[in-house]
């Protein structure tokens, strides 16, 4: 099948963040596809950074400061070198994956920690400099929310471990009803959701519905699949993270669509 056409007829809605899905919508488009653009995450700051800034005021006596996305660099960063006019010199990097690391350059941190496989919580928790940080204090940069693996890991091996929330997520989407009429009309094959946060809004608007049961739902790791597969709902996992690996699970439906 050449390049161009490795999607050819499929229609793909994707749930990232607006500024996060053109990249993959484009590559969609360009192998044959259509895509359908569907965010059910959007990022806001926060309508109050008082918290924030009492956090910061910790960073001189921390020894690792983890950004758990983008967003929580672009958010943070600019506050961070506001109040201390450059990164305090004792602090530590460590950063979810190299998207996450590149925004940090962008500030003139250069020496991050980041996983080598995966790029999820557990892998950056299994690396070395992770394990002997008994006494240390932690600071957790991310949006409001999310997962508490991190921190409850951290603490159990005894370190101090704080968050610095720099951002919060909302739902743009108050139903899924153009997800339904693209079904409806034979337009619909497979939805790309890429956080669990996304499924969960995803599953709550759709519900019962029966175009639900009739896609196929595109993740990017196995915990996003763990809740449509126990509704048995049917899910393909890409395995990697990144467009290219996301292209190649989506190829799989194009196969069985032939």
């Amino acid at each position: 099948m050449p390049a161009d056409s490795l999607l050819k007829d499929l229609h793909i809605a994707v749930t990232r963040p607006v500024d996060q899905a053109q990249s993959l919508c484009d590559a969609i488009q360009h192998h044959g596809g259509t895509a359908i653009l569907f965010p059910l995450i959007a990022v806001a700051p926060l309508p109050d950074y008082h918290l924030f800034e009492q956090q910061l005021s910790q960073l001189e006596t921390t020894d690792w400061a983890i950004f758990i996305s983008s967003n929580a660099v672009d958010y943070a960063m600019p506050r961070v070198l506001k109040k201390f006019g450059s990164v305090p010199e004792h602090l530590k990097f460590a950063a979810i994956g190299h998207q996450t690391a590149k925004a940090l350059s962008l500030y003139g941190i250069h020496n991050v920690l980041i996983p080598h496989t995966r790029f999820d919580s557990e892998t950056l928790l299994a690396l070395s400099e992770m394990q002997n940080v008994a006494d240390m204090t932690i600071a957790i940069f991310r949006g409001t929310g999310g997962r508490e693996l991190m921190t409850d890991t951290l603490k159990s091996r005894g370190a101090n471990v704080y968050f610095a929330e720099s951002y919060c997520r909302v739902n743009p989407q108050s139903d899924s009803k153009l997800l339904s009429k693209q079904w409806q009309q034979g337009k619909l094959d497979a939805v790309v959701v890429t956080s669990s946060e996304a499924m969960r809004h995803l599953l709550q608007m759709a519900g019962e519905s029966l175009w639900l049961r009739h896609v196929t739902l595109c993740v990017n790791h196995e915990r996003i699949a763990e809740l449509p597969r126990q509704l048995g709902l049917k899910v393909l996992v890409a395995t990697a993270p990144g467009d290219d690996a996301m292209l190649e699970c989506l190829s799989q439906l194009a196969k069985n669509h032939d």
